[in-house]
């Protein structure tokens, strides 16, 4: 079993920066991508960034130049630097991971329970 631990949402006003954090625990051979997706309310769940472990990333178009993705590899935790925050980045952000449990094991998808951000206009 797999979890992931989300820290370091709040509430920031336009404008202003956060960084969350993501972190994997459990059994786990190895980390392919991992992420951040993000659900405002009455609104589908959408990617906001993705980082493989090569570290290629991919961002939303409505964050690009805005967010920074970034890993630790050997500590299994994503992270991501969020400047320049809009009201519309308002949402509860959830972390992605793509894990293997062991050497001959697939890839499964995981999920963190999610953290609130707020930005006040």
């Amino acid at each position: 079993q797999v979890q992931l631990v989300e820290s370091g949402g709040g509430l920031v006003q336009a404008g202003g920066s956060l960084r969350v954090s993501c972190a994997a625990s459990g059994r786990i051979f190895s980390t392919n991508a991992m992420g951040w997706y993000r659900q405002a309310p009455g609104k589908q769940r959408e990617l906001v960034a993705i980082i493989t472990s090569d570290r290629s990333t991919n961002y939303a178009d409505a964050v690009k130049g805005r967010f920074t993705i970034s890993r630790d590899n050997a500590k299994n935790t994503v992270y991501l630097q969020m400047n320049s925050l809009k009201p519309e980045d308002t949402a509860v952000y959830y972390c992605y991971a793509r894990v293997k449990a062991s050497y001959s094991g697939s890839y499964h998808d995981y999920w963190g329970q999610g953290t609130q951000v707020t930005v006040s206009s």
